[in-house]
């Protein structure tokens, strides 16, 4: 044995126990750490898990693409869009040209600039292309792919067809980037319309139906010269069927926090449109919290004539809840703001438009906002626009035997959708 060998081996044997015990010693006081929440261990995810967070940092939104007249905006399309979003992440919007609805359908109602201000305030919606093509041609649909990457082309189960016959969609098709959503049932603008120009019949008739208000004969199914299937002198009784998975499909779901400073509108909102859009824009940049009180068909009625409302008021509900600016509506809206009203919804200012059917209510003594007027919390906004329901309608009056011609076309179009539908799953 060479000197030293015996002390030098010893030491070894005795550092290599040392370590081998420090080191059952330190694990053991990790382990006991991590068991008592102390410390966390990191852990390396697997590297598929780690493929696929870094696939979906990089994947860029699906967006997709509909378009339309949106003429006279409802809630019928306000649904459809709603449809199309739930396809992609953002839903971008075309609307079609004046020009272009002239010349397929016939003259719109509502020019462009008001349609637009329409559709940019549904709440589903992304972006808006104006002045889009009637069809979608080869030229526009490779911009919409090339140049606002598109993923997918959105329409209703319902047929769009050209004035020759063939489908406006056939393109889309053909690509394989074209998906469909469901109608939605009891309204176009062609409904509308027919309702509006039975008005002006009935005004012009004699009194035949006892000055009753049009939204009840829809309601009950009145109408001149109207077969089982709804339709028959430009017009089709409404079919509209309220649910409350419709309404909670609107609904924001969410309501105001405890600080939150809570803006209150109310009025008719009878054919919504650009002028309440842009009224209930300034309301909701008022506070943090938008409540609006839709008023009752009754209530219309009786401060608006016996031909009021034109939209019955679930109609008109779900058109102002598909507003961005809207966070919630009251369903058939006392006409009088009263205090405890305001303390039940903790309301901190009323607020009205200049522009309105009938301002009369301000000279009354029976004023429905004499309580918030003597709280202090009233505040008259002036209106952006000069439109209120009755411009709508005077321009139907005004060019009434374009529209019905228009309708009458429109309408051998729609009966045979409503003969041969079938059921499509969809919301």
């Amino acid at each position: 044995m060479e000197p030293g060998a015996g002390s030098s081996g010893g030491c070894s044997a005795k550092l290599v126990a040392a370590c081998v015990i420090g080191g059952i010693v330190l694990g053991a006081s990790v382990v006991a750490l991590h068991l008592s929440g102390a410390v966390a261990i990191p852990t390396l995810p697997p590297v598929d898990a780690l493929r696929r967070r870094f696939r979906r940092r990089r994947r860029r939104p699906v967006r997709v693409y509909m378009d339309g007249c949106f003429d006279m905006m409802h809630y019928g399309h306000c649904n459809a869009l709603r449809q199309a979003r739930a396809l992609g992440d953002e839903l971008i919007v075309g609307v079609v040209s004046d020009d272009e609805i002239t010349a397929n359908k016939g003259p719109p109602v509502t020019p462009l600039h008001e349609r637009l201000i329409m559709v940019r305030a549904v709440k589903w919606v992304h972006d808006v292309i104006p002045d889009a093509p009637y069809a979608i041609t080869e030229d526009f649909m490779n911009k919409l792919f090339n140049e606002y990457n598109i993923d997918y082309i959105i329409h209703g189960d319902d047929p769009c067809l050209l004035p020759d016959g063939t489908d406006a969609y056939a393109l889309a098709k053909k690509a394989g980037r074209y998906k469909q959503i469901k109608r939605t049932e009891g309204v176009s603008t062609t409904d509308i319309v027919g309702r509006m120009l039975l008005c002006v019949r009935e005004r012009s008739a004699s009194d035949s139906h006892n000055h009753s208000s049009l939204q009840r004969q829809f309601s009950h199914g009145h109408g001149q010269k109207i077969d089982d299937s709804g339709y028959g002198s430009g017009t089709r009784i409404s079919h509209f069927l309220p649910t409350s998975r419709r309404i909670v499909q609107f609904s924001n779901s969410r309501g105001p926090g405890p600080d939150s400073r809570i803006i209150y509108i109310d009025g008719a909102f009878d054919l919504f449109h650009a002028g309440h859009v842009e009224i209930l824009r300034l309301a909701r940049e008022l506070g943090d919290f938008l409540l609006v009180g839709i008023h009752t068909d009754q209530t219309i009625s009786s401060t608006r004539g016996p031909h009021r409302p034109i939209m019955n008021l679930h109609e008109r509900s779900l058109s102002v809840l598909a507003c961005r600016y809207v966070d919630e509506v009251i369903i058939g809206a006392p006409w009088d703001v009263s205090k405890d009203m305001i303390t039940t919804f903790n309301i901190s200012l009323v607020v009205h438009g200049t522009i309105a059917e009938n301002m009369d209510f301000m000279k009354d003594d029976s004023n429905p906002y004499a309580v918030p007027k003597t709280m202090g919390i009233y505040r008259r906004l002036e209106s952006p626009l000069d439109i209120t329901t009755s411009t709508i309608i005077r321009r139907i009056v005004a060019n009434h035997e374009a529209y019905q011609k228009r309708n009458e076309k429109k309408e051998a179009s729609e009966k045979k959708y409503y003969d041969s539908k079938s059921f499509v799953n969809g919301e």
